[in-house]
Protein backbone atom coordinates (compact mmCIF):
# COMPACT_ATOMS: atom_id res chain seq x y z
CA UNK A 1 0.00 0.00 0.00
CA UNK A 2 2.98 2.27 0.48
CA UNK A 3 3.43 2.66 -3.27
CA UNK A 4 -0.20 3.83 -3.50
CA UNK A 5 0.65 6.77 -1.27
CA UNK A 6 4.29 7.51 -2.10
CA UNK A 7 3.46 9.06 -5.47
CA UNK A 8 1.01 11.56 -3.97
CA UNK A 9 2.17 15.18 -3.87
CA UNK A 10 2.85 17.31 -0.82
CA UNK A 11 1.05 19.26 0.50
CA UNK A 12 -2.19 17.34 0.18
CA UNK A 13 -5.61 17.22 1.88
CA UNK A 14 -7.27 13.98 2.98
CA UNK A 15 -10.99 14.69 2.60
CA UNK A 16 -14.06 12.51 3.00
CA UNK A 17 -17.56 12.17 1.63
CA UNK A 18 -18.80 12.34 5.23
CA UNK A 19 -17.96 11.57 8.85
CA UNK A 20 -16.30 8.29 9.82
CA UNK A 21 -15.39 7.17 6.32
CA UNK A 22 -11.73 6.52 7.22
CA UNK A 23 -9.93 9.83 6.65
CA UNK A 24 -7.71 9.38 9.70
CA UNK A 25 -6.91 5.78 8.81
CA UNK A 26 -5.81 6.90 5.33
CA UNK A 27 -3.85 9.81 6.83
CA UNK A 28 -1.99 7.43 9.14
CA UNK A 29 -1.16 4.98 6.37
CA UNK A 30 0.01 7.85 4.17
CA UNK A 31 2.16 9.24 6.98
CA UNK A 32 3.73 5.82 7.56
CA UNK A 33 4.59 5.49 3.88
CA UNK A 34 6.01 9.02 3.65
CA UNK A 35 8.03 8.69 6.86
CA UNK A 36 10.17 6.03 5.19
CA UNK A 37 11.51 8.82 2.98
CA UNK A 38 11.74 11.68 5.48
CA UNK A 39 9.85 13.77 8.04
CA UNK A 40 6.09 14.33 7.81
CA UNK A 41 3.90 17.05 9.30
CA UNK A 42 0.22 16.24 9.86
CA UNK A 43 -2.23 19.09 10.35
CA UNK A 44 -5.83 18.78 11.48
CA UNK A 45 -7.16 22.35 11.47
CA UNK A 46 -10.45 21.51 13.21
CA UNK A 47 -11.16 18.66 15.62
CA UNK A 48 -14.61 17.98 17.06
CA UNK A 49 -15.69 15.51 19.70
CA UNK A 50 -12.44 15.58 21.70
CA UNK A 51 -11.39 17.22 24.97
CA UNK A 52 -8.05 18.44 23.61
CA UNK A 53 -5.19 17.48 21.31
CA UNK A 54 -3.99 14.83 23.79
CA UNK A 55 -7.36 13.09 23.99
CA UNK A 56 -6.72 9.39 23.19
CA UNK A 57 -9.74 9.48 20.86
CA UNK A 58 -8.38 12.41 18.84
CA UNK A 59 -7.10 12.07 15.30
CA UNK A 60 -3.85 13.68 16.44
CA UNK A 61 -3.29 10.81 18.88
CA UNK A 62 -3.72 8.30 16.06
CA UNK A 63 -1.23 10.14 13.85
CA UNK A 64 1.22 10.76 16.68
CA UNK A 65 1.73 6.99 16.88
CA UNK A 66 3.15 6.98 13.35
CA UNK A 67 5.99 9.32 14.29
CA UNK A 68 4.68 12.25 12.27
CA UNK A 69 4.71 15.74 13.74
CA UNK A 70 1.07 16.57 14.58
CA UNK A 71 -0.62 19.96 14.81
CA UNK A 72 -4.16 21.25 15.34
CA UNK A 73 -5.60 24.75 15.14
CA UNK A 74 -8.83 24.34 17.15
CA UNK A 75 -10.48 21.54 19.12
CA UNK A 76 -14.08 21.31 20.35
CA UNK A 77 -15.74 18.94 22.78
CA UNK A 78 -19.07 18.44 21.01
CA UNK A 79 -19.12 15.84 18.17
CA UNK A 80 -20.78 18.30 15.80
CA UNK A 81 -19.81 20.43 12.82
CA UNK A 82 -17.10 22.98 13.68
CA UNK A 83 -19.69 25.76 13.47
CA UNK A 84 -22.11 24.04 15.86
CA UNK A 85 -19.36 22.79 18.18
CA UNK A 86 -17.83 26.27 18.47
CA UNK A 87 -21.25 27.79 19.13
CA UNK A 88 -21.90 25.24 21.91
CA UNK A 89 -18.77 26.54 23.67
CA UNK A 90 -19.52 30.20 23.01
CA UNK A 91 -16.62 30.42 20.61
CA UNK A 92 -16.22 31.51 17.01
CA UNK A 93 -13.66 30.13 14.60
CA UNK A 94 -11.12 32.63 13.28
CA UNK A 95 -11.10 31.27 9.74
CA UNK A 96 -8.60 33.85 8.48
CA UNK A 97 -6.13 32.81 11.17
CA UNK A 98 -6.79 29.13 10.44
CA UNK A 99 -6.12 29.79 6.76
CA UNK A 100 -2.72 31.34 7.53
CA UNK A 101 -1.98 28.53 9.98
CA UNK A 102 -2.49 25.95 7.24
CA UNK A 103 -0.24 27.84 4.83
CA UNK A 104 2.82 27.67 7.08
CA UNK A 105 5.70 25.49 5.82
CA UNK A 106 5.80 22.09 7.46
CA UNK A 107 8.65 19.88 8.56
CA UNK A 108 9.14 17.65 5.52
CA UNK A 109 6.08 16.53 3.60
CA UNK A 110 2.79 18.12 4.62
CA UNK A 111 -0.45 16.20 5.12
CA UNK A 112 -3.71 17.93 6.07
CA UNK A 113 -6.94 16.25 7.13
CA UNK A 114 -10.38 17.77 6.75
CA UNK A 115 -13.33 17.44 9.11
CA UNK A 116 -16.57 15.65 8.26
CA UNK A 117 -17.70 15.95 4.66
CA UNK A 118 -16.40 18.45 2.13
CA UNK A 119 -19.19 20.98 2.74
CA UNK A 120 -19.42 20.85 6.52
CA UNK A 121 -20.22 24.36 7.89
CA UNK A 122 -17.39 26.24 9.60
CA UNK A 123 -19.34 29.45 10.22
CA UNK A 124 -22.75 30.94 9.43
CA UNK A 125 -21.60 31.83 5.92
CA UNK A 126 -18.65 29.54 5.10
CA UNK A 127 -18.42 25.78 4.62
CA UNK A 128 -15.17 23.83 4.49
CA UNK A 129 -14.97 23.59 0.71
CA UNK A 130 -15.31 27.33 0.18
CA UNK A 131 -12.74 28.06 2.89
CA UNK A 132 -10.13 25.49 1.83
CA UNK A 133 -10.40 26.14 -1.93
CA UNK A 134 -8.36 29.32 -1.60
CA UNK A 135 -5.41 27.32 -0.28
CA UNK A 136 -5.12 25.63 -3.70
CA UNK A 137 -3.88 22.33 -2.29
CA UNK A 138 -4.81 19.05 -4.06
CA UNK A 139 -6.66 16.27 -2.27
CA UNK A 140 -7.56 12.63 -2.04
CA UNK A 141 -11.19 11.76 -1.32
CA UNK A 142 -12.10 8.88 1.01
CA UNK A 143 -15.51 7.22 0.67
CA UNK A 144 -17.33 4.14 1.92
CA UNK A 145 -17.23 1.01 -0.16
CA UNK A 146 -20.86 -0.04 -0.07
CA UNK A 147 -24.42 1.26 -0.29
CA UNK A 148 -24.75 5.02 -0.84
CA UNK A 149 -21.19 5.63 -1.88
CA UNK A 150 -21.96 6.28 -5.54
CA UNK A 151 -24.18 9.27 -4.83
CA UNK A 152 -21.99 10.70 -2.06
CA UNK A 153 -18.77 10.26 -4.02
CA UNK A 154 -20.12 11.74 -7.26
CA UNK A 155 -21.62 14.73 -5.45
CA UNK A 156 -18.40 15.36 -3.50
CA UNK A 157 -16.23 15.06 -6.60
CA UNK A 158 -18.48 17.38 -8.59
CA UNK A 159 -18.41 19.99 -5.83
CA UNK A 160 -14.62 19.78 -5.62
CA UNK A 161 -14.06 19.93 -9.36
CA UNK A 162 -16.44 22.87 -9.81
CA UNK A 163 -14.20 24.83 -7.45
CA UNK A 164 -11.07 23.85 -9.32
CA UNK A 165 -9.69 21.21 -6.97
CA UNK A 166 -7.24 18.62 -8.25
CA UNK A 167 -8.36 15.23 -6.92
CA UNK A 168 -5.37 12.90 -6.95
CA UNK A 169 -7.26 9.74 -5.94
CA UNK A 170 -10.63 8.49 -4.81
CA UNK A 171 -10.23 5.79 -2.16
CA UNK A 172 -13.10 3.43 -1.40
CA UNK A 173 -12.90 2.02 2.13
CA UNK A 174 -14.84 -1.29 2.27
CA UNK A 175 -13.40 -2.21 5.66
CA UNK A 176 -15.95 0.06 7.36
CA UNK A 177 -18.91 -2.15 6.55
CA UNK A 178 -17.24 -5.25 5.07
CA UNK A 179 -18.54 -4.21 1.64
CA UNK A 180 -15.65 -5.74 -0.30
CA UNK A 181 -17.72 -7.20 -3.13
CA UNK A 182 -19.85 -4.07 -3.46
CA UNK A 183 -16.75 -1.89 -3.47
CA UNK A 184 -15.41 -3.64 -6.55
CA UNK A 185 -18.63 -2.94 -8.47
CA UNK A 186 -18.86 0.62 -7.16
CA UNK A 187 -15.27 1.33 -8.16
CA UNK A 188 -15.97 0.16 -11.70
CA UNK A 189 -19.03 2.39 -11.95
CA UNK A 190 -17.22 5.43 -10.54
CA UNK A 191 -14.39 4.99 -13.04
CA UNK A 192 -16.94 5.36 -15.83
CA UNK A 193 -18.29 8.62 -14.39
CA UNK A 194 -15.09 10.23 -13.11
CA UNK A 195 -11.87 11.20 -14.93
CA UNK A 196 -10.00 10.10 -11.81
CA UNK A 197 -8.13 7.16 -10.35
CA UNK A 198 -10.46 5.18 -8.09
CA UNK A 199 -8.77 2.65 -5.82
CA UNK A 200 -9.99 0.25 -3.16
CA UNK A 201 -8.23 0.31 0.18
CA UNK A 202 -6.98 -2.94 1.60
CA UNK A 203 -8.01 -2.58 5.22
Amino acid sequence: MGNMFNALPSPIWVLGTGTDVGKTWVSARMAEAWLKEGPVTYRKPFQCGVADDDDPASDLSALRKTGARVESFASFLAPLSPMAAARAEGRELDLAAAFQWCKRPGDGRLLLEGVGGVMVPLSKEVHFLAWASELRIPCVLVARGGLGTLNHTLLSCEALMLRGWRIERVFLNPGLDQSFEAAQENAEILRKFLPLRVEILNT
